[in-house]
Protein backbone atom coordinates (compact mmCIF):
# COMPACT_ATOMS: atom_id res chain seq x y z
CA UNK A 1 0.00 0.00 0.00
CA UNK A 2 1.06 3.58 -0.67
CA UNK A 3 -0.25 6.59 1.22
CA UNK A 4 0.32 10.00 -0.36
CA UNK A 5 -0.04 12.59 2.38
CA UNK A 6 -0.32 16.37 2.56
CA UNK A 7 -0.35 16.99 -1.19
CA UNK A 8 -2.37 19.50 -3.17
CA UNK A 9 -4.54 17.18 -5.25
CA UNK A 10 -5.56 18.64 -8.62
CA UNK A 11 -8.01 16.60 -10.68
CA UNK A 12 -9.57 18.76 -13.41
CA UNK A 13 -12.18 16.14 -14.40
CA UNK A 14 -13.71 16.16 -10.91
CA UNK A 15 -12.99 19.84 -10.25
CA UNK A 16 -10.75 18.98 -7.27
CA UNK A 17 -8.03 21.37 -6.12
CA UNK A 18 -7.41 20.97 -2.38
CA UNK A 19 -5.12 19.44 0.20
CA UNK A 20 -5.97 15.72 0.42
CA UNK A 21 -4.40 12.34 1.10
CA UNK A 22 -4.58 9.49 -1.42
CA UNK A 23 -4.41 5.82 -0.42
CA UNK A 24 -3.43 3.15 -2.94
CA UNK A 25 -3.82 -0.59 -2.45
CA UNK A 26 -2.40 -2.94 -5.07
CA UNK A 27 -3.04 -0.96 -8.28
CA UNK A 28 -6.22 0.85 -7.21
CA UNK A 29 -7.02 4.14 -5.49
CA UNK A 30 -9.11 3.08 -2.47
CA UNK A 31 -9.47 6.35 -0.54
CA UNK A 32 -9.20 10.11 -1.12
CA UNK A 33 -9.75 12.14 2.00
CA UNK A 34 -8.28 14.57 4.51
CA UNK A 35 -5.87 13.17 7.10
CA UNK A 36 -6.14 9.47 6.26
CA UNK A 37 -4.92 7.33 9.14
CA UNK A 38 -4.05 3.66 8.62
CA UNK A 39 -2.73 0.95 10.93
CA UNK A 40 -1.64 -1.46 8.19
CA UNK A 41 1.90 -1.46 6.83
CA UNK A 42 2.13 1.28 4.23
CA UNK A 43 4.73 3.25 2.28
CA UNK A 44 4.22 6.94 2.96
CA UNK A 45 5.03 9.64 0.43
CA UNK A 46 5.04 13.06 2.06
CA UNK A 47 3.77 15.37 -0.67
CA UNK A 48 3.77 18.54 1.42
CA UNK A 49 4.30 21.49 -0.90
CA UNK A 50 3.81 19.26 -3.95
CA UNK A 51 1.11 18.79 -6.58
CA UNK A 52 -0.61 15.40 -6.81
CA UNK A 53 -2.25 14.99 -10.22
CA UNK A 54 -3.44 12.26 -12.58
CA UNK A 55 -0.62 10.56 -14.46
CA UNK A 56 0.13 12.46 -17.67
CA UNK A 57 -1.07 11.06 -21.01
CA UNK A 58 0.83 11.67 -24.27
CA UNK A 59 -0.94 10.72 -27.49
CA UNK A 60 2.02 11.38 -29.79
CA UNK A 61 5.35 9.63 -29.24
CA UNK A 62 7.87 7.74 -31.35
CA UNK A 63 9.57 4.85 -29.56
CA UNK A 64 11.26 3.62 -32.79
CA UNK A 65 10.53 -0.04 -32.06
CA UNK A 66 10.76 -2.09 -34.23
CA UNK A 67 13.58 -1.28 -36.60
CA UNK A 68 15.20 1.89 -35.29
CA UNK A 69 16.00 0.92 -31.72
CA UNK A 70 19.43 2.56 -31.74
CA UNK A 71 17.43 5.81 -31.29
CA UNK A 72 14.90 4.52 -28.73
CA UNK A 73 13.04 1.36 -27.79
CA UNK A 74 9.90 0.68 -25.83
CA UNK A 75 11.79 0.17 -22.58
CA UNK A 76 13.94 3.31 -22.82
CA UNK A 77 11.01 5.32 -24.13
CA UNK A 78 8.80 4.26 -21.25
CA UNK A 79 11.59 5.12 -18.79
CA UNK A 80 11.81 8.57 -20.35
CA UNK A 81 8.04 8.95 -20.11
CA UNK A 82 8.01 7.92 -16.44
CA UNK A 83 10.72 10.47 -15.64
CA UNK A 84 8.55 13.13 -17.27
CA UNK A 85 5.46 12.18 -15.26
CA UNK A 86 3.68 10.21 -17.99
CA UNK A 87 1.82 7.01 -17.17
CA UNK A 88 0.27 6.41 -20.61
CA UNK A 89 1.57 7.09 -24.12
CA UNK A 90 0.36 6.32 -27.63
CA UNK A 91 3.08 5.36 -30.12
CA UNK A 92 2.96 6.39 -33.75
CA UNK A 93 2.99 3.85 -36.57
CA UNK A 94 5.99 4.93 -38.69
CA UNK A 95 8.32 2.24 -37.38
CA UNK A 96 10.36 -0.13 -39.58
CA UNK A 97 8.37 -2.11 -40.63
CA UNK A 98 5.37 0.17 -40.27
CA UNK A 99 2.38 -0.87 -38.16
CA UNK A 100 0.02 -1.88 -40.93
CA UNK A 101 -0.03 -5.61 -40.24
CA UNK A 102 -0.77 -8.16 -37.52
CA UNK A 103 2.80 -9.36 -36.99
CA UNK A 104 4.26 -5.93 -36.25
CA UNK A 105 1.36 -4.88 -34.03
CA UNK A 106 1.52 -8.08 -31.98
CA UNK A 107 5.30 -7.76 -31.60
CA UNK A 108 4.92 -4.24 -30.22
CA UNK A 109 2.16 -5.30 -27.86
CA UNK A 110 4.40 -8.04 -26.42
CA UNK A 111 7.23 -5.53 -25.91
CA UNK A 112 4.83 -3.11 -24.26
CA UNK A 113 4.11 -5.67 -21.54
CA UNK A 114 7.69 -5.12 -20.32
CA UNK A 115 7.26 -1.35 -19.98
CA UNK A 116 6.97 0.52 -16.67
CA UNK A 117 4.02 2.50 -17.94
CA UNK A 118 1.01 1.96 -20.20
CA UNK A 119 2.28 1.97 -23.80
CA UNK A 120 -0.42 1.83 -26.47
CA UNK A 121 -0.02 1.59 -30.22
CA UNK A 122 -1.72 3.32 -33.14
CA UNK A 123 -1.74 1.65 -36.55
CA UNK A 124 -1.28 3.16 -39.99
CA UNK A 125 -4.22 4.61 -41.88
CA UNK A 126 -2.83 3.51 -45.24
CA UNK A 127 -0.76 0.50 -46.24
CA UNK A 128 2.98 1.19 -46.06
CA UNK A 129 2.16 4.86 -45.32
CA UNK A 130 1.77 5.29 -49.06
CA UNK A 131 -1.51 7.19 -48.83
CA UNK A 132 -3.16 5.04 -51.49
CA UNK A 133 -4.99 2.12 -49.87
CA UNK A 134 -6.57 1.86 -46.43
CA UNK A 135 -5.38 -0.79 -44.00
CA UNK A 136 -7.94 -3.25 -42.63
CA UNK A 137 -9.02 -0.92 -39.85
CA UNK A 138 -11.60 -3.33 -38.45
CA UNK A 139 -9.02 -6.10 -38.07
CA UNK A 140 -6.27 -3.95 -36.58
CA UNK A 141 -8.68 -2.34 -34.13
CA UNK A 142 -9.81 -5.81 -33.00
CA UNK A 143 -6.15 -6.71 -32.46
CA UNK A 144 -5.75 -3.74 -30.12
CA UNK A 145 -4.75 -0.71 -32.20
CA UNK A 146 -6.19 2.26 -30.31
CA UNK A 147 -6.34 4.58 -33.32
CA UNK A 148 -4.91 5.26 -36.76
CA UNK A 149 -2.33 7.68 -38.13
CA UNK A 150 0.10 8.11 -41.01
CA UNK A 151 2.07 10.55 -38.85
CA UNK A 152 5.17 11.81 -40.57
CA UNK A 153 3.37 11.90 -43.91
CA UNK A 154 0.18 13.61 -45.10
CA UNK A 155 -2.56 11.74 -46.95
CA UNK A 156 -2.72 13.62 -50.24
CA UNK A 157 -5.49 11.55 -51.90
CA UNK A 158 -8.69 13.23 -50.73
CA UNK A 159 -10.90 10.27 -51.62
CA UNK A 160 -8.74 7.96 -49.50
CA UNK A 161 -8.93 10.45 -46.64
CA UNK A 162 -12.73 10.65 -46.91
CA UNK A 163 -13.03 6.86 -46.81
CA UNK A 164 -10.73 6.74 -43.79
CA UNK A 165 -12.91 9.25 -41.93
CA UNK A 166 -16.08 7.34 -42.81
CA UNK A 167 -14.58 4.09 -41.51
CA UNK A 168 -13.23 5.80 -38.37
CA UNK A 169 -16.69 7.21 -37.66
CA UNK A 170 -18.14 3.70 -37.98
CA UNK A 171 -15.53 2.22 -35.63
CA UNK A 172 -15.47 5.18 -33.19
CA UNK A 173 -11.69 5.46 -33.35
CA UNK A 174 -9.57 8.61 -33.78
CA UNK A 175 -7.58 9.53 -36.85
CA UNK A 176 -4.51 11.70 -36.26
CA UNK A 177 -3.19 13.72 -39.19
CA UNK A 178 0.21 15.18 -40.04
CA UNK A 179 -0.67 18.28 -42.04
CA UNK A 180 2.02 19.36 -44.51
CA UNK A 181 1.55 19.53 -48.26
CA UNK A 182 4.91 18.35 -49.66
CA UNK A 183 4.65 20.66 -52.68
CA UNK A 184 4.83 23.64 -50.30
CA UNK A 185 7.71 22.27 -48.23
CA UNK A 186 10.76 23.57 -50.08
CA UNK A 187 13.10 22.56 -47.28
CA UNK A 188 11.90 20.56 -44.28
CA UNK A 189 12.33 21.47 -40.65
CA UNK A 190 12.65 25.26 -40.79
CA UNK A 191 10.05 27.96 -41.35
CA UNK A 192 10.19 29.68 -44.72
CA UNK A 193 11.02 33.21 -43.60
CA UNK A 194 13.73 35.49 -42.33
CA UNK A 195 15.78 32.80 -40.56
CA UNK A 196 15.70 30.35 -43.46
CA UNK A 197 16.79 33.18 -45.75
CA UNK A 198 19.61 34.12 -43.37
CA UNK A 199 20.80 30.50 -43.35
CA UNK A 200 20.27 30.16 -47.11
CA UNK A 201 17.79 27.32 -46.62
CA UNK A 202 14.53 26.88 -48.53
CA UNK A 203 12.12 26.36 -45.64
CA UNK A 204 8.56 25.07 -45.17
CA UNK A 205 5.77 27.57 -45.77
CA UNK A 206 2.90 27.86 -43.28
CA UNK A 207 0.71 27.32 -46.35
CA UNK A 208 1.86 23.69 -46.36
CA UNK A 209 -0.04 23.24 -43.11
CA UNK A 210 -2.88 25.64 -43.78
CA UNK A 211 -4.17 24.04 -46.99
CA UNK A 212 -4.19 20.56 -45.47
CA UNK A 213 -5.91 21.66 -42.27
CA UNK A 214 -8.55 23.52 -44.30
CA UNK A 215 -9.31 20.44 -46.41
CA UNK A 216 -9.45 18.07 -43.46
CA UNK A 217 -11.61 20.40 -41.38
CA UNK A 218 -14.20 20.47 -44.16
CA UNK A 219 -14.27 16.70 -44.44
CA UNK A 220 -14.44 16.37 -40.66
CA UNK A 221 -17.50 18.64 -40.63
CA UNK A 222 -19.14 16.39 -43.22
CA UNK A 223 -18.27 13.00 -41.69
CA UNK A 224 -18.33 13.83 -37.95
CA UNK A 225 -15.39 11.43 -37.58
CA UNK A 226 -13.14 11.83 -34.54
CA UNK A 227 -10.19 13.75 -36.03
CA UNK A 228 -7.03 14.98 -34.35
CA UNK A 229 -4.90 17.62 -36.05
CA UNK A 230 -1.38 16.90 -34.87
CA UNK A 231 1.30 19.37 -33.72
CA UNK A 232 -0.23 22.50 -35.20
CA UNK A 233 2.14 25.41 -35.74
CA UNK A 234 0.30 27.97 -37.87
CA UNK A 235 -1.99 30.71 -36.60
CA UNK A 236 -4.29 30.11 -39.58
CA UNK A 237 -4.77 26.51 -38.45
CA UNK A 238 -6.08 27.74 -35.11
CA UNK A 239 -8.76 29.83 -36.83
CA UNK A 240 -9.81 27.01 -39.15
CA UNK A 241 -10.07 24.46 -36.34
CA UNK A 242 -12.09 26.91 -34.27
CA UNK A 243 -14.46 27.35 -37.20
CA UNK A 244 -14.76 23.60 -37.80
CA UNK A 245 -15.65 23.03 -34.16
CA UNK A 246 -18.36 25.68 -34.36
CA UNK A 247 -19.72 23.89 -37.43
CA UNK A 248 -20.08 20.65 -35.49
CA UNK A 249 -16.90 18.78 -36.40
CA UNK A 250 -15.69 16.20 -33.85
CA UNK A 251 -12.22 17.62 -34.13
CA UNK A 252 -9.39 18.14 -31.67
CA UNK A 253 -6.01 19.79 -32.05
CA UNK A 254 -2.74 19.07 -30.31
CA UNK A 255 0.27 21.28 -29.79
CA UNK A 256 3.83 20.29 -28.96
CA UNK A 257 5.58 22.16 -26.12
CA UNK A 258 8.29 23.42 -28.46
CA UNK A 259 5.71 25.22 -30.57
CA UNK A 260 4.39 27.28 -27.66
CA UNK A 261 7.88 27.74 -26.15
CA UNK A 262 10.12 28.63 -29.12
CA UNK A 263 10.24 30.44 -32.46
CA UNK A 264 12.21 30.21 -35.69
CA UNK A 265 14.87 32.43 -34.10
CA UNK A 266 15.86 29.50 -31.87
CA UNK A 267 17.18 27.67 -34.92
CA UNK A 268 20.05 30.17 -34.99
CA UNK A 269 21.14 29.05 -31.51
CA UNK A 270 20.24 25.38 -31.49
CA UNK A 271 20.69 24.34 -35.12
CA UNK A 272 19.41 20.86 -35.94
CA UNK A 273 18.14 20.39 -32.38
CA UNK A 274 15.54 23.01 -33.31
CA UNK A 275 14.68 21.28 -36.59
CA UNK A 276 11.25 19.64 -36.62
CA UNK A 277 8.21 19.07 -38.83
CA UNK A 278 6.22 21.27 -38.80
CA UNK A 279 8.89 23.85 -38.03
CA UNK A 280 9.14 26.48 -35.35
CA UNK A 281 7.45 29.58 -36.73
CA UNK A 282 7.24 33.29 -35.88
CA UNK A 283 6.42 34.92 -32.55
CA UNK A 284 3.06 35.97 -34.04
CA UNK A 285 2.22 32.32 -34.65
CA UNK A 286 3.42 31.27 -31.19
CA UNK A 287 1.18 33.81 -29.48
CA UNK A 288 -1.80 32.79 -31.62
CA UNK A 289 -1.23 29.16 -30.66
CA UNK A 290 -1.32 30.16 -27.00
CA UNK A 291 -4.62 31.96 -27.62
CA UNK A 292 -5.89 28.68 -29.07
CA UNK A 293 -4.84 26.89 -25.90
CA UNK A 294 -6.59 29.48 -23.75
CA UNK A 295 -9.96 29.18 -25.50
CA UNK A 296 -9.73 25.37 -25.89
CA UNK A 297 -9.47 25.41 -29.66
CA UNK A 298 -6.31 23.45 -28.89
CA UNK A 299 -7.33 20.87 -26.30
CA UNK A 300 -4.26 18.64 -26.09
CA UNK A 301 -0.56 19.06 -25.35
CA UNK A 302 1.47 16.20 -26.86
CA UNK A 303 5.24 15.98 -27.13
CA UNK A 304 5.87 14.40 -30.55
CA UNK A 305 8.83 12.76 -28.75
CA UNK A 306 11.15 12.01 -31.69
CA UNK A 307 14.53 10.52 -30.74
CA UNK A 308 17.52 10.63 -33.10
CA UNK A 309 21.16 9.76 -32.61
CA UNK A 310 23.82 12.40 -32.08
CA UNK A 311 25.50 11.34 -35.34
CA UNK A 312 22.28 12.00 -37.26
CA UNK A 313 21.69 15.39 -35.67
CA UNK A 314 25.34 16.41 -36.17
CA UNK A 315 24.85 16.41 -39.95
CA UNK A 316 24.40 19.68 -41.88
CA UNK A 317 20.93 21.14 -41.40
CA UNK A 318 19.51 19.96 -44.72
CA UNK A 319 20.70 16.40 -44.14
CA UNK A 320 19.74 15.99 -40.48
CA UNK A 321 16.43 14.38 -39.50
CA UNK A 322 13.62 16.46 -38.04
CA UNK A 323 12.36 16.05 -34.49
CA UNK A 324 13.34 16.42 -30.85
CA UNK A 325 12.74 14.44 -27.68
CA UNK A 326 10.19 15.97 -25.33
CA UNK A 327 8.84 13.63 -22.66
CA UNK A 328 11.20 14.75 -19.88
CA UNK A 329 10.76 18.50 -20.43
CA UNK A 330 7.08 18.78 -21.40
CA UNK A 331 5.53 19.44 -17.99
CA UNK A 332 8.18 22.01 -17.08
CA UNK A 333 7.72 23.89 -20.35
CA UNK A 334 3.98 24.03 -19.75
CA UNK A 335 4.46 25.33 -16.22
CA UNK A 336 7.04 27.94 -17.24
CA UNK A 337 5.52 29.21 -20.49
CA UNK A 338 1.81 28.80 -19.84
CA UNK A 339 1.07 28.72 -16.10
CA UNK A 340 3.73 31.06 -14.75
CA UNK A 341 3.02 33.52 -17.56
CA UNK A 342 -0.69 33.51 -16.64
CA UNK A 343 -1.95 31.98 -19.88
CA UNK A 344 -3.42 28.87 -18.22
CA UNK A 345 -4.21 27.81 -14.69
CA UNK A 346 -2.31 24.82 -13.39
CA UNK A 347 -5.56 22.84 -13.44
CA UNK A 348 -6.09 23.73 -17.10
CA UNK A 349 -2.56 22.67 -18.01
CA UNK A 350 -3.09 19.34 -16.27
CA UNK A 351 -6.41 18.91 -18.09
CA UNK A 352 -4.68 19.29 -21.46
CA UNK A 353 -2.07 16.70 -20.44
CA UNK A 354 -4.43 14.13 -18.86
CA UNK A 355 -8.18 13.88 -19.37
CA UNK A 356 -8.32 15.57 -22.79
CA UNK A 357 -5.76 13.28 -24.48
CA UNK A 358 -7.33 10.28 -22.73
CA UNK A 359 -10.73 11.22 -24.14
CA UNK A 360 -9.33 11.38 -27.67
CA UNK A 361 -8.43 7.69 -27.54
CA UNK A 362 -11.51 6.66 -25.56
CA UNK A 363 -9.36 5.77 -22.54
CA UNK A 364 -10.73 5.58 -19.00
CA UNK A 365 -7.74 7.49 -17.68
CA UNK A 366 -6.75 10.98 -16.64
CA UNK A 367 -8.40 11.18 -13.23
CA UNK A 368 -7.71 10.28 -9.60
CA UNK A 369 -10.82 8.37 -8.62
CA UNK A 370 -11.70 5.75 -6.01
CA UNK A 371 -11.87 2.36 -7.71
CA UNK A 372 -9.71 3.41 -10.66
CA UNK A 373 -6.16 2.46 -11.50
CA UNK A 374 -3.60 4.44 -9.51
CA UNK A 375 -1.82 6.46 -12.21
CA UNK A 376 -0.46 9.56 -10.51
CA UNK A 377 2.26 12.16 -10.93
CA UNK A 378 3.64 14.15 -8.00
CA UNK A 379 5.61 17.28 -8.84
CA UNK A 380 7.00 20.50 -7.44
CA UNK A 381 5.61 23.38 -9.47
CA UNK A 382 8.40 25.76 -8.45
CA UNK A 383 11.52 23.59 -8.24
CA UNK A 384 14.26 24.54 -10.68
CA UNK A 385 16.41 21.93 -12.42
CA UNK A 386 18.91 21.76 -15.27
CA UNK A 387 18.16 19.60 -18.31
CA UNK A 388 20.71 16.77 -18.54
CA UNK A 389 21.08 13.00 -18.06
CA UNK A 390 18.07 11.83 -20.06
CA UNK A 391 16.42 8.47 -19.45
CA UNK A 392 15.86 8.38 -23.22
CA UNK A 393 18.54 6.78 -25.39
CA UNK A 394 18.73 10.08 -27.26
CA UNK A 395 19.50 13.64 -26.22
CA UNK A 396 18.37 15.67 -29.25
CA UNK A 397 16.77 18.52 -27.33
CA UNK A 398 17.25 22.27 -27.64
CA UNK A 399 16.73 22.52 -23.88
CA UNK A 400 19.92 20.68 -22.87
CA UNK A 401 21.76 22.73 -20.25
CA UNK A 402 18.84 25.08 -19.65
CA UNK A 403 17.30 25.69 -16.24
CA UNK A 404 13.62 24.80 -16.22
CA UNK A 405 10.97 25.18 -13.53
CA UNK A 406 8.68 22.36 -12.42
CA UNK A 407 10.19 19.06 -11.32
CA UNK A 408 8.62 15.60 -11.31
CA UNK A 409 9.25 13.95 -7.95
CA UNK A 410 7.33 10.68 -8.30
CA UNK A 411 5.47 8.85 -11.04
CA UNK A 412 3.11 6.07 -9.97
CA UNK A 413 1.66 3.75 -12.62
CA UNK A 414 -0.76 0.94 -11.85
CA UNK A 415 -0.04 1.44 -8.17
CA UNK A 416 3.74 1.10 -8.46
CA UNK A 417 6.37 3.82 -8.12
CA UNK A 418 7.99 3.77 -11.57
CA UNK A 419 10.06 6.94 -11.12
CA UNK A 420 11.41 8.83 -8.13
CA UNK A 421 13.95 11.64 -8.31
CA UNK A 422 15.45 10.24 -5.09
CA UNK A 423 17.00 7.33 -6.97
Amino acid sequence: MILIKNGRVIDPFHGIDEKLDVLIKDDIVICIDKNIEITEEVEIIDAKGLIVAPGLVDVHVHFRDPGLTYKEDITSGSNSAAKGGFTTVVCMANTKPVVDNEETLLYIQEECKKAKINVLQAACITKQLMGKELVDMDYLKNLGAVGFTDDGLPIMDTDVLLKAMEKAKELNVPLSFHEEDPSLVYGAGINKGKVSEQLKLEGASHLAEDVMVARDCMIAIQTKAKVNIQHISSCNSVDMIRFAKKMGANITAEIAPHHFSMTEDDVLQHGTNAKMNPPLRTEENRLKLIEGLKDDTIEIIATDHAPHSKEEKDKPFSGAPSGIIGLETSLSLGIMNLVHKNHLSLSKLIEKMTIKPANLYNLSLGTIEIGNKADIVIFNENEKWVVKDFASKSSNSPFVGQELTGKVKYTICNGKIVYSDKY
